[in-house]
């Protein structure tokens, strides 16, 4: 199979094996004999590909990726000995007599089906499984050179999106037909078309356009902005609601490169702001400067959440900070990766250390029930003595 992929798509063979050897360093510390891993994301994280199948990881012994489809691109994709197999009950047949199953095993209980977990236990005939997905999210928390390098370009995604939304937003378009023209600018450029989140029932769109009350609307998705979006079937994202004079757009962009997600929003508005949104949006870009200044490896993220919520309380916006009432969300930052969920997660109570090469999306927001909302989310690289920008759009309330 001829490799049709740019050049540097394809994970690089060192970065795979540091990677499983970073996951077999973790099962060691947890008492884990073996492990096996099925999700897509995790299985593309260690594996370089997401043909379908399952990565046996064991402590002394070399990675087997089993592969049922599609083999000729699993064998181009990973550097993994690729084992072929018809269904998933071929694993233990090839190995049960090895005692390969023999110990603990490690699986990915957050996202695994209760139905493969009971059939992957007859395959194995072990009743001995703990949770991995502990391990495999903070081996994936902190971003190698290569992995900051995919999450540029899916950046370069997002600013072209942003730069394109100047020339299509105006006053009287609905939600959905901005929506429109800027995911058509991002496939232009590579947009991979989906975005990843971990979780059960946890979906996500590449871009939320909001104009107005749509975007105070709430919905069950664990976001400060949801969106209406156009049915009860899927109820998030851009509506039919339509842009108005002083009344803020919120274009929330994400971008997606070689699985790698980036989160970015801006606001923009046709002639001047209404009253209600200034000070909110001086606020927002106050919080998003004083991270960037505040924010390096060594810092804990409760402090840059309190940081943030201090500067909302003081300017009387709290009641309106990420979300209103009951629905506010309890973060205002997220680990971004291969997954738009990722660690670290900012908020009161979760005490994550900053390290060098983690990545997250900081998101202040301000939400006015039955009128509209502002904010501005930017991501940043945390370097040793700072945070980088990942993306060059300005963070300015765009006047058209």
């Amino acid at each position: 199979m001829s490799n049709r992929l740019e050049p540097g798509r394809h994970t690089p063979r060192e970065e795979i094996f540091r990677r499983i050897e970073g996951l077999k360093e973790a099962m060691a510390s947890s008492g884990i004999d073996f492990s096996l891993i099925m999700q897509n994301v995790d299985l593309f994280y260690f594996t370089g590909s997401v043909q379908k199948g399952v990565l046996l990881v064991r402590q002394d012994e070399e990675p087997l990726f089993f592969v049922e489809r599609n083999l000729e691109r699993a064998r181009a994709e990973s550097p993994l000995q690729i084992v072929p197999i018809r269904t998933e009950k071929e694993i233990g047949l090839l190995l049960n007599d090895k005692g390969t199953f023999k110990g603990r095993g490690g699986m990915e209980l957050d996202v695994v089906p209760v139905t493969l977990f009971e059939r992957i236990k007859k395959i194995t005939g072990s009743e001995n499984f703990t949770d991995i997905s502990g391990a495999v999210k903070a081996l994936r928390m902190v971003k190698s050179t290569f992995e900051v390098d995919q999450i540029r370009n899916s950046g370069a995604i997002c600013d072209r999106i942003l730069a394109r939304a100047k020339d299509v937003v105006e006053e009287g378009m609905r939600e959905i037909d901005i929506e429109a023209e800027l995911v058509a600018e991002g496939r232009r450029f590579g947009h991979q078309g989906i975005l990843r989140m971990r979780g059960f029932n946890q979906e996500m769109m590449p871009l939320y356009v909001v104009a107005g009350e749509s975007g105070t609307i709430p919905s069950s998705a664990d976001v400060p902005v949801s969106g209406l979006g156009v049915s009860p079937a899927m109820a998030q994202g851009s509506s039919t609601e339509t842009v108005r004079k002083g009344i803020p757009v919120i274009i929330d962009c994400g971008g997606g490169y070689n699985g790698y997600i980036t989160d970015e929003t801006r606001s923009f508005v046709v002639g001047e702001p209404d009253d209600l949104f200034k000070k909110p949006f001086e606020t927002a870009r106050e919080i998003v400067e004083d991270t960037h200044e505040f924010a390096k490896a060594g810092v804990d993220t409760t402090e840059v959440f309190s940081r943030a919520h201090i500067r909302a309380k003081k300017a009387g916006l709290e009641e309106h900070f990420m979300g209103h009432g009951p629905t506010r969300v309890k973060f205002v930052g997220h680990g971004l990766g291969l997954e738009i969920n990722e660690l670290p997660v900012f908020t009161a109570r979760h005490h994550t250390i900053l390290r060098e090469g983690m990545v997250f999306a900081f998101e202040p927001k301000f939400v006015f029930p039955g009128k509209g909302v502002v904010g501005i989310e930017v991501d940043f690289i945390v370097r040793k003595d700072g945070v980088e920008r990942v993306t060059q759009t300005p963070i300015d309330l765009v006047k058209l």
